[in-house]
């Protein structure tokens, strides 16, 4: 657009129904893991008033107790007191878990690829977890080489919940929303914030001044100053747009895990290939191959390697594009069996990534965010000599 564009993103507290669903089955992710790295889990949670319900598949070694954990994480929460309506010391929990189908856990342990077309590599012994098209995508626009919009907002509802654990604003309850508009322009570029929308539950009674204690707490704590002016933007920042949210979490609203990234272990590729492709698309922006880069990948259940693979850097690629596809399959392996290896994915580390997003984050064990192997790529794409010692690019601390 000539004259550029506005684009929204959202984000949401760990209270909010849905992320407390997901919080719960990647806990269980987690312990599955923690006492069998081998263990296959594909694990729904449903929430709403006073229950909790656990559906799936799972198989695993480990003795685990799925009431206790879901009624720790609720807790954890901040959902500990019959005052908000929604307990973890009360809450019924009910299981509905099976073992994983003998017809999907022979194609996972025994690929295609082995049975059938005879290949003895290592990596091609294990088949995907199921089929379908993950996504991986990187922009220069930010440090952690995510869009501004999605990172302000997953910043705005990290310290919405900091305030209310250490006690600045007591007053707040674990349900909440955030919402960022921001400004580019005619090359792309983000250069301003101009709307704010935060919705978070709250005590009754103090729907008064709630605006100004989110401005000053809140906002002004997470907005890069030089993104916004403060006159501007306290005119287009919205506080519980309906006047009163007292009634939340899975009592305001029914709670369901994300279906496809959340709640399975990483032999399902619906989770192990989109971090994949997120580190791919990581790497070609920090290699200054392209500014903006896309990574599709698409597997069969039961088949080792990726149905295929498309490169898209809208018309941001420094040097030709066939040419960072062929970088891309130099330089990553896509099997699951080798993309889980390099990136070490059967560790319990799943609750973390179950709130605030899964990239553009900088804790260490989040192994899909490295950039590792960008140096290499810059070198193999002539625009690096090897002699060059180039910093990998720093990831801005996530703090709330």
């Amino acid at each position: 657009m000539s004259d550029g564009f506005l684009f929204t993103s959202e984000s949401v507290t760990e209270g909010h129904p849905d992320k407390v669903a997901d919080q719960i089955s990647d806990a269980i992710v987690d312990a599955a893991l923690a006492a069998d790295p081998g263990s296959r889990v594909a694990v729904e949670t449903l929430l709403t008033t006073g229950l909790v319900v656990l559906a799936g598949e799972i198989t695993t070694t480990a003795v685990l107790d799925f009431p206790a954990i879901a009624r720790q994480v609720i807790c954890e929460i901040g959902y500990d007191t019959g005052e908000f309506g929604f307990d973890g010391n009360a809450v019924g929990v009910i299981t509905a878990l099976d073992r994983q189908s003998p017809d999907i856990a022979r194609g996972v342990s025994s690929s295609h690829d082995a049975r059938n077309l005879g290949r003895t590599d290592p990596f091609d012994a294990a088949g995907a977890g199921d089929q379908g098209m993950m996504f991986g995508y990187a922009t220069s626009e930010t440090p952690e080489f995510m869009p501004m919009p999605i990172m302000l907002a997953h910043r705005l509802a990290r310290r919405l919940a900091a305030v209310r654990r250490n006690g600045l604003l007591p007053y707040l309850r674990p349900d909440g929303k955030t919402q960022v508009t921001v400004r580019y322009d005619a090359a792309g570029r983000p250069v301003r914030v101009e709307k704010v929308l935060i919705s978070t539950q709250h005590e009754d009674g103090v729907e008064a001044k709630l605006p100004d204690a989110l401005w000053e707490q809140v906002v002004t704590h997470v907005l890069p100053a030089e993104m916004y002016d403060p006159g501007a933007l306290r005119r287009e920042f919205y506080v519980n747009p309906t006047g009163r949210f007292v009634i939340g979490g899975p009592v305001g609203d029914t709670g369901l895990t994300g279906r496809k990234i959340i709640g399975k272990d990483p032999s399902k590729v619906d989770r192990s290939a989109s971090y994949a492709a997120r580190h791919v698309a990581k790497n070609i922006v920090a290699a200054g191959l392209a500014d903006r880069a896309e990574v599709q990948v698409a597997y069969a259940i039961g088949v080792a390697r990726p149905m295929s693979l498309l490169i898209e850097t809208f018309g941001t690629e420094q040097v030709a594009r066939p040419l960072i596809a062929d970088l891309v399959r130099d330089h990553f392996d896509l099997r699951p069996a080798a993309l889980v290896q390099a990136l070490d994915l059967r560790r319990p580390i799943y609750r973390q990534t179950a709130a605030y997003g899964h990239f553009g984050r900088d804790e260490p064990s989040f192994t899909w965010e490295r950039t590792d192997r960008a140096a290499a790529l810059r070198i193999d794409a002539g625009l690096l000599s090897e002699r060059t010692v180039v910093p990998a690019p720093r990831t801005a601390a996530f703090d709330p």
